[in-house]
């Protein structure tokens, strides 16, 4: 079928708008006519003088070439639809093809690739299925890899599984066949272009004006915080918010899977891990880089996340000088959090006895704060915690502010209130000896914040 009969079967088809089955016959057409386009460009293209030219020239060339395609098939289009026919084709040149539009959109914040079939993007905190779609698993299959290639990492049959980042910072995972049933699958975390501030989280009332005093003057005494919480809750845009109290004249090493914090201050060491080569060797683990981190001088280290063996060097780093290190782990509660950190320390082999992990864990940390994501999609800091030390084999914890759900109303939006418990923290001693003047009434159980 030629492309002049591929789009008058498009215009057909899209005569019965109001036809699903037919709406969709009509994207088929046009997505074979994009990938005849698409198809007819490269065969013309010479790719060596293409890749002289800088993005403007290539878009313009492309341009050009696209549309003595569609002349020369005599294809009857408005210049609407040639623009974004264009655009389309471009799209499958230099960039990611039908996720390009997405990438585009700062207010998605994930893109959820189910086989080529189907698409959903997250956006503000609630799942939608889009209307993008792949030409077959092939097309999402070179998606893929052009992604992976780019950060130097490949996958195939035996390297099923990858993470990658995109070149605006977005983190990225793709699992393909045979791990991958139905079909290649790629999810995206997007990278965030105007980083999220405290006055944004206040707006969004993910906390309260007491709770950010507070969280500041942990920063300003050097406290060591872990922040924990679920997937999605929310723990890496926290953990960006509390590095921007860091004092710009302190020196700051930053370890991350794949590199996501935006720090805003100048003396930022940023250190990544890498997968093992395809002879498996090369790996760079999150430990190595922690011990490595130790030899920088650094005056703060910022653990992306914690998930084997360096919890324990991390520990180790907070209790032998580096004081006001964040670092973040999944668990659903404080206590969960404290759990996982000691099985953790397992990995590394020592055969701590458990009450020893427990103390390392007890006098390392001082604050845990457990942040979620709601029913509604909206994300909170749920609990803020004290570790207050040992109790024969037991870590004591206090909660110094809590977020109290009272129920949903009938739009689905979770109803309830901050508060503080009235527990005056054990760390308002520290505060006092660096200076920072944090007055008694933020810890007042009267005073709510209802959301």
């Amino acid at each position: 079928m030629t492309l002049r009969e591929q789009f008058f079967e498009q215009g057909d088809l899209t005569a019965h708008e109001q036809s699903l089955n037919r709406n969709r016959m009509a994207k088929r057409a046009y997505q074979e006519l994009k990938k005849n386009v698409h198809q007819a460009v490269i065969d013309r293209v010479e790719l060596e003088k293409l890749q002289r030219l800088s993005n403007e020239q290539i878009q313009h060339e492309l341009a050009q070439l696209v549309e003595r395609i569609v002349e020369e098939d005599n294809i009857p289009m408005n210049e609407v639809e040639r623009q974004h026919l264009v655009r389309d084709v471009r799209d499958e040149m230099l960039g990611f093809g039908p996720l390009e539009p997405l990438l585009a959109d700062p207010t998605i914040s994930d893109i959820l690739v189910n086989t080529y079939k189907h698409v959903y993007i997250e956006r503000r905190g609630k799942l939608e299925l889009t209307d993008v779609t792949f030409y077959d698993d092939a097309h999402l299959m070179k998606v893929i890899e052009k992604i992976v290639s780019r950060v130097g990492r490949r996958i195939d049959e035996s390297n099923p599984m990858v993470d990658a980042r995109l070149p605006d910072g977005s983190r990225m995972n793709a699992i393909i066949p045979p791990s991958a049933i139905d079909g290649p699958l790629l999810s995206i975390r997007r990278f965030a272009v105007n980083p999220l501030t405290v006055k944004d989280l206040v707006e969004y009332e993910s906390l309260t004006p007491p709770m950010v005093q507070v969280l500041e003057a942990l920063s300003a005494a050097k406290m060591n915080v872990l922040i924990s919480g679920g997937t999605g809750s929310g723990k890496t845009t926290l953990l960006n918010v509390l590095s921007g109290f860091i004092p710009s004249d302190e020196r700051i090493v930053t370890i991350e899977d794949a590199a996501e914090l935006q720090m805003r201050q100048l003396h930022v060491l940023r250190l990544e891990t890498r997968p093992p080569n395809i002879e498996g060797k090369g790996e760079i683990t999150q430990r190595s880089l922690v011990r490595n981190a130790l030899r920088m001088r650094p005056d703060r280290i910022i653990l992306g996340e914690v998930r084997g063996a360096e919890a324990l060097d991390m520990l180790q780093a907070m209790n032998t000088g580096h004081e006001g290190s964040l670092a973040t782990v999944h668990a659903n509660t404080p206590r969960d959090a404290l759990t996982r950190l000691e099985n953790m320390i397992g990995m590394a082999g020592l055969n701590l006895p458990p009450k020893a992990a427990r103390h390392q864990i007890s006098s390392a940390i001082s604050v845990i704060i457990q942040v979620a994501r709601l029913t509604d999609g909206r994300r909170k800091i749920t609990s803020i915690q004290e570790i207050t030390g040992m109790e024969g084999e037991i870590i004591n914890l206090q909660e110094i502010f809590t977020f109290k759900r009272a129920g949903v109303d009938k739009n689905g939006k979770v109803c309830g209130h901050f508060c503080a418990t009235g527990v005056r923290p054990k760390f308002s001693e520290r505060l006092q000896a660096f200076g920072v003047a944090v007055p008694d009434t933020l810890y007042d159980p009267t005073q709510h914040y209802p959301v």
